[in-house]
This record gives C-alpha cells, structure tokens and sequence, in this order.
C-alpha cells in the first residue's frame, strides 16, 4: 500500500518538463523494472535554481522523481550531493520494499546530473566520479525515454 504522499506526488507530480539548455541532465535506469528518470538542473551561484524531470515507469518512480526535484531545488550542489535514497523514501512516508530501487534511481538522478554540469565545466571523470560517488550508477542514453 502506498502512503498518501507518494499518491499525492503521482497524481500531481511536481516539476515535470525539461529544462532548454539545461546546466545538467542526469538519465539513469533500472534494466530490472525498466524504470528511466531524466532529471534536468539549472544551476546559478552553486545553487540549484530550478529543476525538472521526466519519468518513465511506475508510480513509485513518478512520486520519487517528484520529491526528488523539491528536494534539490534552493540547495547547494553540494547538500543536492547529500540527499540519499533514505531521505526521497522518508520524504514520501515510506514505499514498499518492491519499489525501493525507485528511491535509489532519483538518488542516482540527482548525482548523474550534478556530474554532467561538472563535466560541462571541465573536471575530470576521476574526479567527478569521486566527488558524486558515481560507481554504481547506471546512465542511459536521451534516446531510451523518448527523446
């Protein structure tokens, strides 16, 4: 069963869209479940001053695509970097133990954008690997959610 909240954040998703020109797009999925977030960041000041996402797959991913971007949004990209799977699914009330890896996924959303913006800004893949702790993220191509 789901809490209200994340029936909430699937009935009236916040922050869906995209954003032109984007300072950085973070696509990842789950080759399991087939679930694929795009989540776009315009960064100012290292501050994160608006973020959108798009979502393919079930209603968990919808909701914590959802919470994910009002989580981020007015943050330094370094407390975006803190934000945890833990958080998105406390945030939401809780999920079913099945619909964990959705937490995960807007987790690694969120650090697979911040990593595109320091690519665009020159760091290295070392770096921007440590600092973003990208190890087990999987990154899919633009084309794999309808773009």
């Amino acid at each position: 069963m789901y809490s209200k909240k994340v029936m909430d954040h699937y009935e009236h998703p916040r922050n869906v869209g995209q954003i032109v020109g984007a300072d950085g797009i973070g696509k990842v999925g789950n080759p399991v479940c087939g679930d694929i977030m795009k989540i776009y960041l315009k960064i100012k000041d290292n501050i994160i001053v608006d973020v959108k996402f798009k979502t393919f797959g079930c209603g968990a991913a919808i909701a914590t695509s959802s919470i994910s971007t009002e989580l981020v949004k007015g943050k330094t990209i370094e407390e975006a970097l803190e934000i945890t799977n833990k958080q998105v699914v406390n945030e939401l009330d809780g999920l079913p133990p099945a619909k964990m890896h959705c937490s995960v996924l807007a987790e690694e959303a969120i650090k697979a954008a911040i990593a595109d913006y320091y690519t665009k800004k020159g760091k290295n893949k070392e770096e921007i690997d440590k600092i973003c702790n990208l190890k087990n993220t999987v990154c899919v191509h633009s084309h794999e959610i309808g773009e």
